[in-house]
């Protein structure tokens, strides 16, 4: 079992900045794959960004592409979003996820952290 928690959400004004960031448990966690999802209200969750092993690659949503950047840092077990120039259009339950090795989809979830940008 692997337990995800985030941090780091609240309100700021449109342009402004946050950085999440989200601890997930095990002893494993450089093999994790591991991604950002958001859910706004009324709307699907969707992809936000994700990191490969060894963040040997990233992905991003067209959306937030030039102004969101993920990182990790295995030793502290930790997975960063940091998100610039946020707008009103970013408001949303901003979700950590896990893909554990073997697995094709993200299997374990944090409980979720929520972001506000106003205009």
């Amino acid at each position: 079992q692997v337990q995800v928690v985030e941090s780091g959400g609240g309100s700021v004004q449109a342009g402004g900045s946050l950085r999440l960031s989200c601890t997930a448990s095990g002893r494993t966690f450089s093999s994790y794959v591991l991604g950002w999802f958001r859910q706004a209200p009324g709307k699907e969750r969707e992809f936000v960004a994700g990191i490969r092993r060894s963040a040997s690659s990233t992905s991003y949503a067209d959306s937030v592409k030039g102004r969101f950047t993920i990182s990790r840092h295995d030793a502290k077990n930790t997975v960063y979003l940091q998100m610039n120039n946020l707008n009103a259009e970013d408001t949303a339950v901003y979700y950590c996820a896990v893909q554990t090795v073997g697995r094709d989809n993200f299997n374990y979830w944090g409980q979720g952290t929520q972001v506000t940008a106003s205009s």
